[in-house]
């Protein structure tokens, strides 16, 4: 009579023998918070930990079982693993910091706005209405001016960071955005720029706290699709690259706008959302901007000299 394999299960340990291997699971897994290693930058974390202290990646689940098992042999086993480890981690890019983030901030705010004033200037002009030096926005032209520019500011974000890991401000500066969690860039990507109506709030005060409190520097977008902000330097060509658009968005701009100001775009008013919200104009020695009933005036120098002075 052939003999059977029958798993044994004692309190002390459990040995288990379905495809032949035996797998020996710690006693004190079960009563002791043990430590495991991240499979992300291999560094020690607690057990019952959802995602690295330090690098903020996703831990499976089960993952110290696996390295009780012996399934996954643990980077502290041997003298050659801790050498390795060294060494991924010295590989492994730094956390970029607040200042360098905020200067890639700013660098590609300027891009965006000179993306807004196309945009903006064509609506205002065919939407709005134009009396004498006046321009009258609209209800119509303002909802349409806001809903342009926060879809160029979700596809600028979106596509970039998606596609090449970095914005225009980001390469300049040599930083770029990495996954710490299972989803796609593309997923990850449009998260973490849809949450930027939540971390934008006061000027990006929210966003600034929560990084600062963060041990990874994440945001809250960041934190929701799963990724994290880092060093990492260009090459000479894409920096180049990078200047070059950054320059020609710029300059363009410059070279578009008063072109499509100066042209009669204007269609006729829908019954919809044609009053006048906002009034924009000059006088001969003042420029205004009226608010509803509010009204500012900005005087204007001129250097030629007025009659009465000849």
């Amino acid at each position: 009579m052939g003999r059977r394999r029958v798993s044994v299960l004692s309190f002390r340990h459990a040995v288990i023998c379905p495809t032949g291997r035996i797998l020996n699971i710690s006693f004190r897994s079960v009563f002791w918070d043990q430590r495991m290693q991240c499979p992300h930058c291999h560094r020690q974390v607690s057990a019952s930990a959802k995602n690295c202290s330090s690098c903020g990646g996703h831990i499976p689940d089960g993952q110290y079982l696996l390295e009780d098992a012996g399934i996954i042999e643990t980077a502290l086993s041997t003298a050659s693993a801790k050498q390795s480890v060294a060494a991924r981690n010295q590989a492994s890019p730094p956390v970029a910091k607040l200042g360098t983030r905020f200067t890639a901030f700013v660098l590609d705010t300027m891009v965006l706005f000179g993306v807004f004033a196309v945009a903006d200037a064509w609506i205002f002009m065919r939407w709005g209405t134009v009396e004498g030096m006046a321009l009258n926005l609209t209800t119509a032209s303002l909802l349409l001016a806001w809903t342009c520019n926060a879809v160029l500011l979700f596809l600028y974000g979106w596509l970039l960071e998606a596609s090449f890991g970095a914005t225009l401000g980001k390469a300049l500066v040599g930083i770029r955005v990495v996954k710490t969690g299972p989803r796609s860039a593309l997923a990850a990507a449009a998260i973490r720029n849809a949450m930027r109506i939540v971390d934008g709030a006061g000027l990006y005060l929210l966003g600034a706290m929560v990084a600062g409190c963060s041990p990874g520097r994440q945001r809250l977008g960041d934190l929701c699709a799963g990724t994290a902000v880092v060093e990492e330097e260009f090459s000479t060509p894409k920096k180049a690259l990078a200047l070059v658009l950054w320059i020609a968005v710029l300059a363009g701009a410059v070279w578009q706008v008063p072109r499509i100001c100066s042209g009669d775009n204007a269609r006729a008013q829908s019954r919809y959302f044609n009053r006048v919200v906002v009034q924009v104009g000059r006088t001969e020695n003042s420029a205004y901007f009226r608010v509803a009933r509010l009204r500012f005036d900005v005087g204007l120098v001129s250097d030629t000299p007025s009659p009465a002075r000849l």
